[in-house]
């Protein structure tokens, strides 16, 4: 026996949002922050941040909800570039309810194609957000 998962849809005004900060002209870190609305089945911003490093945004997030992350980072490369690659974090702690944690994920995929989204990560533990964390990941998109 199944049952039906309701995939929740995008905010239209989030939409919007996401297109500007991927083209943003500033040069240091920034977050947005989104949650799903239960009542409304939507994918909302809940928090936008400017100059946030990855250890003060994941004092932002809650420790027992999942959030959606979009992160645009400021990332060295080993030759001296500077890159600003924009991340998409699910952060989903082990802690938190299933019914949430299946409502999560099952709109993430949604999320990450409607916002085209090519550097997604996922992480159980906020603790395990940090600097050193994302770095090892960009490290992968030389």
């Amino acid at each position: 026996m199944s049952c039906p998962v309701s995939l929740c849809g995008v905010d239209e005004q989030l939409l919007e949002k996401l297109k500007k900060f991927r083209f943003r002209k500033e040069t240091t870190n920034a977050a947005l922050v989104m949650k799903i609305d239960r009542e409304q089945h939507m994918v909302i911003l809940e928090e936008e941040h400017e100059d946030i490093s990855p250890e003060e945004l994941r004092n932002e997030l809650p420790e027992q909800q999942p959030r959606f992350v979009v992160y645009s980072y400021r990332y060295k490369h080993s030759d001296g570039r500077i890159s600003y690659p924009m991340c998409f974090i699910f952060f989903s702690p082990s802690g938190c309810k299933p019914e949430q944690q299946m409502i999560y994920a099952g709109s993430k995929i949604g999320l990450v194609e409607v916002a085209d989204f090519s550097k997604v990560f996922e992480i159980r533990n906020t603790e395990d957000f940090t600097e050193e964390w994302l770095c090892k990941k960009l490290g992968i998109f030389h």
